[in-house]
């Protein structure tokens, strides 16, 4: 396997804008000529299929969905960074890449991640175009609010629904090409397999989730943007529908898998409450900018919350990150939430929650205007938990919330299949470690709106690809591959639901490959994974049949792929000798309990090669060395 990241020479703030120079392009007349296909219509998947259409390639869509507008991009509520410097804090397109570094705790790649600071200016102001509704301040002019991570105030919002308005502005540009006749929208099709043809991706194997049927489509090149993998852990503040099917599924037929044990667990969550539940509820970073973290002094204080004089209050982010506060990034924070409640003083009749605070908040800028701010999402804590949050501090907990690892690419967004591009959260390029809050959905349109356009047009005007039909055999070897799987979920016919085995995954995932760590419980996560995945395909029940539509088979493939990452998951997790961003080995720490790296072994990001499954799963590394020009390695404080 061969990782060349095609990183361009030359100084850092001029990379990407020569490399645009460089790249081969492709005639109007010719585009005309080519067809992509574009996995997943989420921020990523819609900007991508709406650009390559503008362009004037013949793009075809594929989601779960019923529709573009369920991508779970939807689910984003704090915001979106850029470098514009409205405030005049100090900000600039280098700050921004800065932060992103050390935030990502010096595990990703200079070049990817300062592309993506320039980048970030641009998609502000596309989606301004569009009509996005972001927040202003009283002169009209566009607000920021401050994220977890930075000094600065970069953060472009919309309420609590900025993704959800992002993904309105992308989907508006991608219908608008879906009526033109560019782009064909295949809506409820499931991605199960990757078709190879001499050593290029040419196109994608699906199921139609209604009727059922393994349908085949061919493609000059094939653009993934199918998000993360974070319903491995079960309870995650994923939505549920949200896998790792397609991403996986190209692992098997080649593409590298990198860093898949960074995985984020976003501290300001609703906790769990009960057996019951099916996923988690985030309640935006964005909330730490007002509400104070706080846990009594003392164990086993059971007294209602606003009985607890001032001096009997532990804000513990404050007091030991006083240059951030409680605006320390969301790995800092979930570590610290963990670490109070693990010493006997978290809240709540499970112990295992911390407050957020609005109380100063609101005597120091009014009830008015916080409501303005967080409105909705104060409203949604209500309706979950039945507590007014503006007369009650808010019950948050850490939860799994992003995965920072994915397929691997190149400079171009090109895994090391050609041909296969990868996008947005399915891709592991840009956040390291550690991803900083309201940078997924810049990730997401910067890859979508302005890079992916330009390298599918490199790729294809600098390959000779032959026409191909789906009549060619390796679609017909693929198609029966997936309908061979479905058929032997089918054929199971044991006595444990999917949920169980799922819930039993979890729960190990968790506990043992979840906030924080240890040799000796990957090693048992590992052992316990293979004994549940045998057991799996030997006592699972899936009621139903393939060939109409049938949740439980799809689930069923869904929970199967769980299965063999997150023993890749653990494996990855051992072999790395270092805490590093959200990856916390207990053996690896500092007297205060941070993270402790180790530049000089693991300075590198894992990619995983997909030998098989014969018990175990086979699997061989392969390193991309980071290389830090300009930048200097350092361990992160944020005292």
């Amino acid at each position: 396997m061969k990782l060349d990241p095609k990183v361009p020479s030359g100084p850092l703030e001029d990379k990407w804008e020569q490399h645009l120079k460089d790249i081969k392009l492709v005639s109007p007349n010719n585009k005309r000529k080519h067809n992509v296909i574009v996995v997943g219509t989420g921020l990523a998947g819609a900007s991508a299929a709406a650009s390559l259409a503008e362009l004037g390639y013949n793009v075809q869509t594929f989601c779960i969905q019923d529709s573009a507008r369920r991508a779970h991009s939807i689910a984003a509520q704090g915001g979106i960074n850029a470098a514009k410097n409205y405030q005049n804090d100090g900000d600039s397109v280098w700050r921004l890449f800065y932060d992103t570094i050390k935030g990502g705790d010096y595990r990703s790649r200079e070049s990817n991640v300062y592309r993506l600071a320039q980048n970030s200016n641009n998609i502000i102001d596309q989606a301004v175009a569009q009509g996005v509704p972001f927040g202003r301040d009283y002169g009209g002019l566009l607000d920021n609010r401050s994220f977890g991570g930075a000094q600065v105030s970069r953060t472009f919002y919309s309420r609590g629904q900025t993704g959800q308005q992002l993904l309105l502005g992308a989907y508006q540009a991608m219908m608008r090409q879906v009526h033109t006749g560019k782009i064909k929208d295949n809506p409820r099709q499931e991605m199960l397999d990757l078709v190879v043809v001499d050593g290029k991706a040419r196109g994608i194997i699906t199921r139609d989730l209604v009727n059922g049927t393994i349908q085949k489509w061919e493609a000059d090149a094939v653009v993934l943007c199918t998000g993360g993998y974070g319903n491995v852990f079960y309870l995650s503040t994923n939505a549920k529908n949200s896998n790792v099917t397609a991403a996986w599924r190209c692992h098997k037929r080649g593409a590298a898998f990198a860093n898949p044990c960074y995985v984020q667990i976003h501290p300001t969550c609703i906790p769990v409450s009960g057996d019951y539940q099916s996923k988690l509820t985030l309640m935006s970073e964005s909330l730490r900018n007002d509400g104070r973290v706080w846990v009594p002094r003392k164990k086993g204080d059971d007294r209602a919350p606003n009985d607890i004089p001032e001096e009997e209050r532990y804000y513990y982010l404050e007091e030991r990150y006083p240059s951030f506060g409680n605006l320390v990034p969301r790995d800092v924070a979930s570590r610290n939430a963990k670490m109070v409640t693990d010493e006997g003083l978290g809240v709540g009749e499970t112990g295992l929650a911390v407050y957020l605070d609005f109380r100063d908040a609101i005597k120091r800028d009014s009830k008015e205007a916080i409501a303005a701010r967080y409105g909705n999402l104060f409203d949604m804590y209500e309706n979950i938990t039945d507590e007014n949050p503006y007369e009650t501090p808010m019950r948050i907990f850490p939860a799994v919330h992003y995965t920072m690892g994915g397929l691997w690419v190149d400079y171009n967004l090109m895994s090391n299949i050609p041909g296969l591009f990868v996008a947005g959260e399915a891709n592991f390029s840009d956040h390291g470690a550690n991803r900083l809050g309201a940078s997924a959905l810049m990730q997401g349109l910067s890859d979508g709106y302005f890079i992916i356009p330009y390298t599918i047009g490199n790729y294809i005007a600098g390959e000779d690809l032959e026409k191909v039909s789906t009549d060619h055999k390796a679609f017909d070897e693929a198609a029966k591959a997936s309908q061979d799987q479905l058929d032997k979920l089918l054929a199971v016919k044991g006595d444990k639901s999917l949920i169980e085995f799922h819930r039993e995954l979890g729960k190990i995932m968790w506990d043992k490959v979840g906030i924080s760590r240890s040799k000796e419980g990957l090693e048992s996560a590992i052992e316990e994974i293979r004994a549940l995945r045998e057991d799996f395909w030997k006592n699972v029940r899936v009621p139903g049949e393939s060939n109409y539509y049938n949740k439980y088979l799809e689930f069923a493939a869904r929970i199967a792929d769980f299965f063999e990452l997150a023993e890749l998951m653990a494996l990855d997790a051992l072999d790395r000798d270092e805490s590093c961003g959200c990856h916390l080995r207990d053996e690896y720490q500092t007297e205060e309990g941070e993270a402790l790296r180790n530049d000089e072994d693991y300075a590198f990001v894992s990619a995983w090669e997909y030998l098989g499954v014969n018990g175990k799963l086979e699997t061989k590394r392969h390193k991309e060395d980071l290389e830090f020009e300009f930048v200097e390695l350092k361990q992160r404080s944020y005292k």
